[in-house]
């Protein structure tokens, strides 16, 4: 590459604009333009013909018109070879990114902005993890990761000046993969759906600055908390199962449900499922299917990891959400200036440990830090959030600290023969916890919670005192006492991250659950019909009925009566005929939730000092609701007080609404506002967003409350939801799975595939994944072979 190019690219990298390179390069707009899109061009890597490999014997990378490999080989080794083939070529540069992210590294190549995130990474210890867990993987998982370590490694030999494009405004390369790699990477994805410290840092907050017991239950109040995903299981016991409770995360979760082939006009099962996370040009899930030796399975892999983690093989379906039973607790410890360095224990001075960490800053010197433990884990404070309670030194207990290996997990579930075979398998998952729903081709269905849930002695949210015997981890519930149900009688079960049993349940799960509004509209929609196909599972997946609103909707109307706003009576009456569907034409959608955002916030102000009632409002939505019918809570001083804030906030949205949207509310329609752009990583610098973003803007049914789940941030900009939805139909011949993905296959901006399924995401039109191999060739459209006795002398690249 040439000197004015490549400065080129680190302007663009380091945050100009396009315009500031123009002029720096003297060059027009357009010339710009073509050599951006020559740039582009030229890193696409070849998907057809016959190029070398380092496999031992020959394998089929087959693409079908979104670019999903079906990967075909004589064994194992190279089928997992041609896996991290295909998986760099489509997305080279967020496997190295996601790496960097995994062990704390993202700093060196992002600079300072990702300091805090690596500290995270450090300061919880991930990297020594995923090194123990690499040193005791077995065997065939070993061959297997070594197989897909090499696989990226030959296509990174291959096109090396031409890398993704990111390498390039980021000014490096990437080392060569190895198998620690890809599992830092699940170890983080670990993490990041367990650790979630504002679940107990706020609630211990709130305890605080409430001083008050009645008060602090008002702020737990839950929503929806009788939905149980297994409510059958009401054996006899004392143990409080677990709290609904709000969070600033309540939104973000999953989807999953089975549905017996005695409820199905097939008579086969069908099964769905639909992990919601974060949006983007382009997804953290990999689509693809293993075809050969041991292996023939179908679905969503995680990137940088190989394996099918739901999906579907020829003879079960599988389909996960997050469970949320509470694999970790904070400690807050008691140090003593006479003890330096120790921790108080049942009356003991314990001698804790240090570790040094010294993280690489791009363009800035490196940062160094001492991590110090206790027996009970990590000290954190410095990567709790911001406004958390000032208190002593906090340490971090985690399940994911023990030993464990999910990967192995996966590639033996991915072989399952059966639902019972799948489920004795799942013994063998640790972490996270997970709701697994699953279907096989003899009819049955079944659900697992699975992963290790600490037995505690007491069950409260909050910080535990670090020096008290009863508060440790002795033991965890066995797998067989977990929470599972085989052929119910009334033929389905479902998940949506809610309430797994009663308080019934013999065992403490200490979950901590999200509203069960989803999975109370999941189980309506099941139970509306005496019959059901695929085409029903997909309406369901896109459902936008919000039962919040339907709940909260009476109660606003009902104070809203006395309100004096000049626009409220046409106002009122949207609210009056809406049928509580969150669609993009609907003004009342818009209503509610702009209202009820603000709401939310004016709730947590009357009883918590400005700073903290932004950090709080996210969690004190079922509160808030309550609020809407009467002051029965307390909460507010009175009832005349309660009246008054809520025709105040009413008013203050129609102010807000008018001055952003203009006079006339028939304009205020939700997709005005419930907006998704498929952002890239690099979008915030200069103008990169322009070039790398994989969407435009578009509007958006659904909210973070509606089984078609897409939840907002501030500016009501769609962040997180349902980016991949599958569906098994255990009737289908051949055999395959439905699916959509919010982005698209490749992670290469100018690729045909980047973000090419959006659109079809958008209008919910699925397309399937055959199984069969004969099924398999009527959809490719292009193969690649890869032959180990072919020179290595090409470069695999479409110039």
């Amino acid at each position: 590459m040439t000197g004015p190019q490549n400065n080129r690219f680190q302007q663009l990298g380091s945050g100009c604009t396009i315009a500031e390179v123009c002029r720096a390069s003297g060059i027009s707009q357009s010339e710009f333009d073509q050599w951006w899109l020559d740039e582009l061009r030229r890193r696409q890597s070849a998907i057809e013909g016959t190029w070398p490999s380092r496999s031992r014997n020959t394998v089929r990378l087959c693409r079908d018109r979104w670019g999903i490999p079906h990967i075909t080989a004589d064994s194992d080794e190279d089928l997992f070879y041609g896996t991290g083939y295909a998986m760099a070529q489509d997305r080279l540069w967020q496997m190295d990114y996601l790496r960097r992210k995994a062990t704390g590294h993202l700093s060196e190549i992002m600079g300072s902005e990702t300091l805090q995130q690596d500290l995270l990474i450090r300061t919880v210890g991930l990297p020594q993890i995923a090194k123990r867990e690499t040193d005791q993987l077995p065997d065939e998982t070993r061959l297997n990761l070594e197989s897909f370590a090499r696989g990226v490694n030959t296509f990174m030999d291959q096109v090396q000046d031409c890398l993704p494009i990111e390498f390039a405004l980021l000014d490096y390369s990437p080392d060569p993969w190895t198998l620690f790699d890809s599992i830092a990477i699940l170890g983080e994805f670990r993490w990041y759906l367990t650790g979630r410290f504002p679940v107990l840092v706020i609630p211990e907050l709130a305890k605080q600055a409430l001083n008050d017991e009645a008060l602090y239950e008002a702020f737990l109040t839950p929503e929806a908390d009788g939905e149980c995903i297994v409510p059958s299981l009401q054996a006899g016991g004392n143990s409080v199962a677990g709290h609904t409770t709000g969070s600033p995360e309540d939104g973000i979760g999953s989807n999953n449900w089975v549905i017996s082939g005695h409820h199905t006009h097939s008579g086969d099962p069908l099964l769905a499922s639909d992990p919601h996370i974060a949006f983007s040009s382009v997804s953290c899930w990999y689509e693809n299917h293993l075809h050969g030796a041991s292996f023939n399975a179908v679905g969503m892999s995680y990137v940088g990891v190989p394996g099918i983690l739901f999906g579907r093989n020829e003879q079960v379906a599988w389909g996960i959400t997050n469970n949320i039973c509470s694999q970790r607790d904070l400690y807050e410890e008691k140090t003593s200036p006479e003890h330096p360095g120790c921790f108080l224990y049942e009356g003991n001075w314990e001698k804790g440990t240090t570790r040094n960490e010294i993280i690489e800053v791009r363009d800035s010197q490196a940062v160094e830090t001492i991590i110090h433990s206790s027996r009970n884990g990590p000290i954190v404070n410095d990567v709790l959030p911001d406004g958390s309670p000032e208190t002593g030194p906090i340490s971090l207990r985690w399940m994911g600290f023990d030993p464990s290996d999910e990967l192995t997990c996966i590639l033996q579930y991915n072989r399952a023969r059966s639902s019972e075979d799948f489920r004795e398998l799942l013994s063998e998952w640790h972490v996270p916890t997970w709701s697994f729903v699953f279907a096989d081709n003899e009819n049955n269905i079944g659900y697992q919670c699975a992963g290790k849930i600490p037995v505690r002695k007491n069950w409260s949210r909050g910080y535990r005192p670090g020096w008290d015997a009863r508060h440790q981890w002795n033991e965890v519930i066995p797998f067989m006492e977990l929470p599972q149900s085989n052929n119910p009688s009334r033929g389905w079960l479902a998940s949506a991250n809610n309430r797994v049993v009663t308080d019934s349940f013999p065992f403490p799960l200490s979950g901590t659950w999200s509203s069960g509004h989803r999975a109370q509209r999941i189980r309506e929609m099941i139970e509306h019909k005496d019959r059901l196909d695929r085409t029903d599972v997909e309406q369901m997946q896109l459902d936008v009925h919000s039962i919040r609103a339907k709940q909260g909707t009476p109660a606003l109307l009902k104070s809203l009566a006395d309100c004096k706003h000049p626009l409220a009576s046409r106002n009122r009456d949207y609210l009056v005929s809406w049928d509580f569907r969150m669609t993009t034409d609907s003004v009342a959608a818009t209503l509610f939730d702009w209202f009820f955002k603000q709401w939310c916030q004016a709730v947590a102000t009357v009883r918590f000092e400005s700073s903290l009632a932004n950090l709080v409002t996210g969690s004190i939505g079922g509160l808030a609701l309550s609020l809407l019918e009467n002051n029965r809570t307390g909460w507010f001083a009175d009832e005349s007080s309660r009246q008054t804030k809520l025709i105040q906030i009413w008013e203050q949205t129609l102010d807000d609404l008018t001055a952003k949207l203009g006079s006339d509310p028939a304009l205020w329609t939700w997709g005005t506002i419930h907006t998704m752009t498929l952002r890239h990583t690099l979008s915030h610098r200069g103008n990169l967003g322009k070039l790398l973003d994989g969407s435009t803007s578009r509007p958006i049914h659904g909210n973070g409350y509606t089984v078609c789940n897409t939840n907002y941030g501030d500016d009501f900009a769609v962040l997180t939801g349902a980016n991949y939805r599958l569906i098994a139909d255990m009737n289908d011949s051949p055999a395959g799975l439905w699916a959509i993905d919010a982005a698209g296959q490749s992670g290469q901006p100018g690729n045909c595939h980047y973000g090419d399924q959006f659109p079809a995401w958008c209008s919910g039109q699925y397309h399937f994944l055959p199984l069969d191999p004969a099924a398999t060739e009527q959809v490719v459209e292009t193969t690649l072979i890869l032959d180990p006795g072919k020179s290595s002398d090409d470069k695999i690249l479409d110039r």
